[in-house]
Formats: structure tokens, sequence, C-alpha cells
């Protein structure tokens, strides 16, 4: 049955498709995502990879390197992201952070009242000027989501043993996911900082010789020496572990106007016939698909906020022509995503009215 189908990977700012560009699979080019929460670029490398667009690389370098090549890896998606300062100011969880003690001597000490008046007001001022510079402004641990979501329920479709695989999930994978795949709008998310398998703070760097976005955990020399004076460990399994702790996710903070990369791969789903292998379980994929496109959202806990959606679609191979491009039938069924979306309040219904309109799809104009 998988032979049938063929993968196309888009990503945008949002959940509406029409606003998204076509991902190019294991090339090396970027795609570039820009809102007023955030600029971002991404590449999405798959291994034994035969979707959209037509004559994409089947591979990337980035397998052959460690620990994809001993892992197995079968895919990754790598981000790097800056988050912007919210136009109305709205501080998320800021660290603990003081301000400089008032100083002992001044005015106060010469017995003019006035004076005294005067000066303490300039000093509680120059405090709270100076407390707000302290302050280290942006994402909270606890709030910077990744994970899987759905615009229907899927616990119909769910096989046997399915609470055995998550099971697996959880203990075995990531053990910071949450969720409720049973819920009308099925979901499953966790913290990017016990998720992510690199976090790297810092720009990182581009390499087409690796496959595009290369980074290891860690940071340049800022971001090491911001991460050892919150103890984040230098480690990637380590720090995963260790953001597992409350106090842990507190202290992180992916600070506003700064850089960071982060790598989410694994050797658990395999594209070529799409099934999902976890420690002592496999499950054939295909044999309870109910049609709903598997989207990675990278997403604020606290407001609501969407910052990235990468989608993988499945469509069957006679409806999309040579050239890559949707026929009737594909395009029918992507409108009805959509607006399966916009019932569960993803989509404004105001926005997919004006898009409708427009009559634009997924493009691939914005590969840097």
């Amino acid at each position: 049955m998988a032979d049938k189908y063929i993968i196309r990977v888009t990503a945008g700012s949002d959940y509406n498709i029409d606003n998204h560009v076509l991902v190019p699979v294991n090339c090396h080019e970027t795609v570039k995502i820009n809102n007023d929460l955030i600029e971002a670029e991404i590449n999405v490398r798959v291994q034994n990879y035969n979707g959209l667009p037509r004559n994409s690389p089947t591979t990337s370098p980035y397998f052959l390197l460690e620990p994809h090549a001993t892992n197995d890896d079968q895919y990754s998606l790598a981000i790097r992201f800056t988050p912007k300062k919210p136009r109305k100011s709205r501080r998320q969880s800021p660290s603990a952070a003081g301000s400089r003690p008032p100083s002992s001597e001044g005015p106060a000490a010469n017995g003019d009242g006035d004076a005294q008046k005067e000066a303490s007001e300039e000093s509680s001022a120059t405090d709270e000027d100076t407390a707000a510079s302290s302050v280290v402004e942006g994402i909270s641990g606890h709030d910077l989501q990744f994970g899987n979501d759905f615009d229907h329920p899927i616990r119909d479709r769910l096989p046997p043993g399915f609470s055995y695989a998550m099971n697996i999930v959880k203990w075995w994978i990531d053990p910071g996911l949450d969720g409720d795949p049973y819920a009308d709008m099925p979901y499953l998310y966790g913290p990017g900082l016990s998720s992510f398998n690199s976090i790297h703070v810092g720009s990182g760097a581009h390499d087409p010789e690796k496959g595009g976005l290369h980074f290891e955990e860690g940071g340049d020399e800022a971001g090491l020496e911001a991460r050892r004076a919150i103890g984040a460990p230098d480690g990637g399994k380590e720090r995963k572990k260790w953001a597992l702790a409350k106090d842990s996710k507190d202290k992180w903070i992916y600070e506003y106007e700064k850089t960071y990369c982060v790598d989410f791969f694994n050797p658990y789903i395999d594209f070529k016939d799409f099934s999902l292998r976890l420690p002592g379980f496999t499950l054939p994929i295909m044999k309870y698909w109910d049609g709903q496109g598997l989207r990675y959202v990278l997403r604020n806990r606290s407001t609501d906020e969407t910052y990235l959606v990468i989608l993988f679609s499945l469509y069957l191979k006679e409806d999309v022509n040579e050239d890559g491009s949707l026929k009737p039938a594909a395009l029918e069924a992507t409108h009805e995503d959509k607006m399966l979306a916009v019932e569960a309040g993803k989509i404004d219904d105001a926005e997919v009215k004006k898009d409708d309109g427009d009559s634009k799809g997924p493009e691939d104009d914005d590969v840097d």
C-alpha cells in the first residue's frame, strides 16, 4: 500500500498550508521562515527519500556523520532560530535577576529633607531601570514546546498495543513528553529542552558537505558560558536528563534576539515503508492511517502561539503531476485538511476565505 503514495514536506509559521513553502528534502539549502515571533531556517533530511520535489536526493551526507551512522537515524529536523521580542512587552518566565544595591552615600546624609526626597525618587527610578536591564527576557524552558498534533480524533485508528508503545516512548525515548492521543484533537508535546537531541546556543554552521545546518551539542563561547552558568551539562543526553527537572526549566531562557540551533533526529520512523519502529514494537503506519499528515510544531505552551510548523503530507501518486504539482484531487484533499484545521481553531476562518480568493498553495521560492 505504501508504494501507492508519495511524500511532500512543507513548512510555515502557522497551520495554514497555503502559507507554507515546499521543503527541498536532503538538500543543503535551508528554508527560511520569518514572522513577528521568530526568524528561522530549516533543513529536513530523510533516509531513502523518494518524495517531492521530484529528483530529490535519496539521502544526505548528514547520515554518514556520527552519531547518526551508528544510530541508523532515519530523519532529522534541524532548525536555527532567533526568537523575537513581542511588540507588546510580555515577559515570559524571566530568569532570576536582581539589581545593584542602592548606595549608602549621597544627599540623604546631609539633613536636607527635600534633597533627600528628590534623591530617593531618582534612586528608585534608577534602580527600576537597572533591574529591568538585568532581567533576561525570552521564552522559558517550560514554554518552548516541540511535538505533534492532529485536527481530529485518531483514537479509533490506534492499533492494539499502542499504550505499550507510548510507554516505550515515554520511558526510553522522551520522558518529558506529555499529551493525550485519545483526545478529540490529539497532541503529544514535550519541552524542547528535553526533547531536542542537540541544542547549540549560538549560530552554529552551515556546511553543504555535511548536509546544510551542522552543529553539535553546546554552543559558541558565549553560549557555553551561559549554559554552564545555570548548570546545564555539556552533553546532549545529560542535558536532556537535566532538563526534566522543574528547576532546570526555570533557569533556561531562550533569549529574545539571540540565535539557537536545535536538531531532532531518531531511527524510529521509516519513511520508506511508512513504519514506526520502536524497541520491541513495530507498527505499519499505513494500516491505521486516517489521511492526516504528520505535523511537527514548535510552539509556546503559555501563550498558545505557533512559531513553526513542519508538515509531512501523503498523496496518491496518481494525484501528482510529473512536475510535482498537485492535481485537483490532491488539492481538494489539501483543502479538506485545511478546513479541519479551521474547525479545530488552528486557522482563522477569515484568513481561509482570503486564501481561497487568492487560490495560492505552497511554493518553493523561499529557499536560500
